[in-house]
């Protein structure tokens, strides 16, 4: 059994060079999908840094979806490697972003002053009092978790996500260069 496993497991190793933009894309749009869920489906309205977060995934995946252009061409082979490192740059800068966000949820750290209201949408909100201004309409706070599992919230999770594709990309990077 554990042969059968370590086959697996290289056969996944062997085949990560070739598979890697096109998991990217599909993480990155898997991941667009899930936050715009949590905001249609759940009513979590995304913050600053949240959609700051999405951005970076819409990078990953321009950049997997041009790669995998540049892959079709002849100069394909000498592209895969860089194509993998740059992808592991933008989730690992993804990463970094996200953990950025969980340590102002944390408290850890000041977040960024265009960030400082408290939830509120403006469906729930009397439209009378927001046209005469007596209601004021305040952005959702990049300093409150709005949903949290295992004790970690959205951006927590975001960071381990990006952390692992930054992994996976290293991985088909170092195995693109070594490829015979």
């Amino acid at each position: 059994m554990a042969t059968t496993n370590q086959g697996v497991i290289q056969g996944l190793h062997d085949r990560l060079p070739a598979a890697w933009p096109v998991l990217a894309l599909a993480a990155s749009a898997a991941m667009l999908a899930t936050a715009h869920a949590f905001e249609r489906l759940g009513g979590y309205a995304p913050c600053l840094l949240c959609l700051k977060q999405r951005e970076v995934y819409w990078v990953a995946g321009g950049i997997a979806l041009a790669g995998l252009v540049l892959l079709r061409t002849r100069a394909g082979d000498a592209v895969r490697p860089r194509l993998a490192l740059v992808l592991a740059a933008a989730f690992l800068f993804g990463a970094g972003l996200a953990a950025y966000h969980a340590g102002v949820e944390w408290k850890w750290w000041p977040g960024p002053g265009a960030c400082a209201g408290a939830g509120g949408s403006v469906a729930d909100l009397d439209m009378s009092g927001l046209l005469d201004g007596t209601l004021k309409v305040r952005p959702p706070a990049c300093d409150e978790a709005a949903w949290r599992l295992l004790g970690l919230s959205m951006a927590g999770w975001n960071a381990l996500v990006s952390l692992g594709l930054a992994g996976l990309g290293l991985l088909a990077w170092r195995r693109g260069r070594t490829r015979p």
